[in-house]
């Protein structure tokens, strides 16, 4: 058996989802045909199949791209947008666009996706970490928040946009959570306060939340390849600089176990269900609450080793098998690239990149005074605040390949996400 492993992994021969080129070529014929006779199964049967094909042919692509592959963040970038593209343009049949947006939303594969994450990340994490981490990462994001603010109004102010409205109409959204938990609040907010229909304010957000998204998953690639070899600069995964180098004890001192495996699963889904039950009581994301109840768990030691080490493989299986076909699914199921392209004018394209390069400083900057590495707060503090909440999250860390931080980048898009609603409400007042 073990010399089977090892033949499957050889690296001296091309692979392509870990098999023979001949092998996977035929099952992109099969599923292929399947799609466009339209007789793909419905549910996850289906989806499973067709965005593991195209999620491993567009990784391919990006991986070998020139200047994708070494600014860009490689397979990642080409997997979105490529999706979104596919779709845009009428390639991929109405009837397996469906089946992979209803498994993508009303099936929940993100929050299926994001619990593992989550549990497996935070749980496998080292306790002294969390503990010191967590109390100095709010003023991390607050550094984005303000330092992108100031640079979007002086320049909205400077290109005859007006610093209010950069502020209020690219600015807010961008760092605002999202859509769904941002912009969509968020317009209702300004409805109100403002007596204007909450669809016509919504209009003016969705481009500048699209294309903020974007920017954010193109600097997030572009920020790992610059900080390569810069020690001062990049944990190269860690967070703070008094960590120690990764431990992958839990991947080691544990063989892979199937036990294990599904014991991740139903710590991962369990720990979910807690977040939804909490939040039927406490007025936050249920993703937030989720990361404090595991944090709690974590924290508190309360958890036998073997558990965290299930919890842990589990978030590794499914970070390793099912992130390319994750992607496909965020291209194909939330992402728009008509809105992006359309937000394309000179003046808005600075303004959306004032607002998510100053994120990025303002974190990168306030976490390196307090002890974290001054990429790895970027990336976490400021550009899942400016990206499109879950979703941005893991395109925006897959892009920097670190996802091993998404406990903190969910804080970012959740906790932060929600801070940014009082901020609205706050800056309404005064600037208007």
């Amino acid at each position: 058996m073990g010399e089977k492993v090892s033949n499957l992994n050889d690296k001296g021969k091309f692979k392509i989802f870990g098999m023979s080129p001949t092998m996977f070529a035929i099952i992109t014929v099969v599923v292929l045909v399947a799609t466009y006779m339209g007789v793909l199964p419905a549910g996850m049967i289906g989806a499973f199949p067709l965005m593991i094909v195209l999620g491993a042919i567009l990784n391919e692509i990006g991986d070998r791209l020139p200047i994708v592959k070494d600014y860009l963040g490689g397979g990642p970038i080409i997997i979105i947008f490529g999706s979104a593209a596919l779709v845009a343009y009428g390639l991929i049949p109405e009837s397996s666009i469906e089946i992979m947006s209803n498994f993508m939303k009303g099936e929940g594969f993100l929050d299926f996706y994001i619990a593992a994450l989550i549990t497996g990340s935070i749980l496998g994490m080292d306790r002294d970490l969390l503990i010191k981490a967590a109390a100095r990462y709010l003023p991390v994001i607050f550094g984005g928040v303000v330092v992108s603010f100031g640079l979007t109004g002086l320049v909205g102010a400077l290109m005859g946009y007006g610093a209010k409205d950069a502020i209020l109409y690219v600015a807010l959204p961008i760092m605002g959570g999202g859509m769904g938990a941002g912009a969509v609040p968020l317009s209702q907010i300004f409805g109100t306060s403002l007596n204007v229909e909450p669809a016509e304010i919504l209009s003016k957000m969705v481009p500048a939340v699209a294309l903020g998204n974007a920017l954010a998953i193109v600097l997030a690639g572009l920020m790992s390849k610059l900080g390569q070899g810069k020690p001062n600069f990049s944990g190269e995964g860690k967070l703070m600089k008094s960590q120690a180098e990764p431990d992958h004890e839990k991947e080691t001192e544990y063989a892979i176990d199937y036990k294990f495996l599904g014991m991740g699963l139903l710590f991962s889904t369990t720990f979910f269900a807690f977040g939804k039950i909490l939040g039927n009581f406490i007025p936050i994301h249920s993703y937030a609450l989720m990361i404090i109840t595991v944090a709690i768990v974590k924290a508190i030691g309360i958890f036998p080793k073997e558990y965290e080490v299930g919890a842990f493989q589990w978030f590794r299986f499914i970070m390793v098998n099912l992130t390319p076909a994750l992607l496909v699914g965020i291209g194909v199921a939330y992402t728009d690239l008509n809105e992006v392209i359309s937000a394309f004018s000179i003046t808005y394209l600075v303004l959306v990149t004032v607002t998510v390069l100053g994120a990025a400083i303002g974190a990168g900057y306030v976490g390196k005074l307090l002890g974290f590495y001054p990429l790895e707060a970027s990336v976490t503090g400021g550009l899942c605040m400016a990206n499109m909440g879950g979703t941005g999250d893991v395109a925006v860390l897959s892009a920097a390949n670190r996802m091993e931080l998404m406990p903190f980048a969910q804080i970012s898009s959740r906790i932060g996400g929600a801070f940014m609603l009082i901020v609205a409400t706050a800056l309404l007042k005064i600037l208007t």
